[in-house]
């Protein structure tokens, strides 16, 4: 199965290691959540491999709870407090985003932080080539996609209250320092290529771009599709979100365009034109027809930058699947994924 309604998601009771004291839930979403009203059951998402994710049923009405996970946490990693920040700010906004209900910073009432949120109906898709769909369909999504990445980027942050959402300076400079940080902290071997990324990226960071709002995640999986529409309901997984440079989305998006997938079959090497999936060009001119920009210049960067970045992230992944805290037993199928992700983005660079 490829796609599936928010509702035939995988569900599974909840694990051993993400329970929590389901009765002090209760109480709080009683006490902080307008409207609720018990009794509760909850049940966990399978998937997603950063913050657990549950779905609360209640007899009226059916929320989404997004936690931290178990155990000791990397610096900076699962900041569930700005996921709820930015979905907020961004509600009355063009973006689409579930709605807001709480957010719980006292790890006291489950042992973590939390938020629960609107739980929005809508198709989801876990290949990336969309096969169950027609080729018009296909195309009419993906254009979606840049849509919507482009009305994120034309979000003024100020306007919203997210003003101080991220760190002042040089928006790459800082991720490179941050993920080459994390890489480190949760390597478990040694990835040549990885090493030269981390040598060559701060060296050629280009001149930065307007502020704005950066998912850091934007991608197929991370959205609802309307139930029989082609277009996005809702954008999801926010924990990397931050104020930057919007083409650090942009060469995240497009990524797969370049190299192997880690789990699914990819673009990279399909018949894009029978697919109906725009090829890299049309989707950079449609994003660029929607913010006003005339083109994209140092490309190749956005795109390098990325493919080690995601290097960076799903290594953490697998250390978390070996240390037993990761939010999915798929964790350790990716013990190869940082190794194939940053070879194929060195060899980007040295094809330049």
């Amino acid at each position: 199965m490829t796609t599936r309604l928010m509702s035939d998601v995988e569900l599974t009771e909840v694990r051993e290691a993400h329970r929590f004291d389901e009765e002090a839930l209760m109480r709080y979403l009683e006490a902080n959540v307008a409207g609720y009203e018990g009794p509760l059951r909850v049940r966990q998402f399978e998937g997603g491999q950063s913050n657990p994710t549950f779905q609360l049923i209640t007899p009226n009405k059916t929320y989404v709870l997004r936690k931290q996970p178990p155990g000791e946490l990397l610096p900076s990693a699962h900041q569930v407090d700005r996921e709820y920040r930015v979905m907020k700010a961004l509600y009355a906004t063009d973006v689409p985003v579930p709605e807001m209900y709480c957010l719980c910073e006292d790890p006291a009432v489950i042992g973590t932080k939390f938020y629960v949120m609107e739980m929005v109906e809508g198709r989801l898709f876990t290949e990336t080539l969309m096969p169950l769909l027609t080729s018009e369909e296909r195309r009419a999504i993906y254009l979606d996609l840049a849509r919507v990445l482009a009305a994120l980027h034309n979000v003024d942050p100020q306007a919203v209250g997210l003003g101080d959402f991220g760190r002042p300076g040089n928006y790459f400079e800082r991720q490179i320092n941050r993920w080459s940080k994390q890489y480190l902290a949760s390597q478990t071997e040694d990835i040549a290529a990885m090493n030269e990324l981390m040598a060559w990226l701060p060296d050629n960071i280009p001149e930065p771009g307007p502020v704005v709002v950066v998912h850091g995640d934007y991608r197929l999986g991370n959205t609802l599709i309307h139930a029989t529409e082609p277009r996005i309901v809702a954008v999801l997984d926010w924990e990397l979100s931050t104020l930057g440079d919007g083409l650090a989305d942009v060469g995240y998006m497009c990524q797969d365009y370049h190299g192997d997938s880690y789990n699914d079959e990819g673009l990279a090497g399909a018949d894009l034109a029978a697919l109906g999936i725009p090829a890299e060009e049309e989707f950079l001119a449609e994003y660029c027809r929607h913010t006003g920009r005339e083109h994209i210049d140092n490309w190749p960067f956005y795109v390098i930058y990325n493919m080690f970045r995601s290097a960076g992230i799903i290594q953490g992944v697998y250390k978390r699947g070996l240390d037993g805290n990761a939010s999915s037993d798929k964790a350790l199928e990716y013990k190869e994924a940082a190794r194939m992700r940053s070879e194929r983005a060195w060899a980007l660079r040295q094809a330049l």
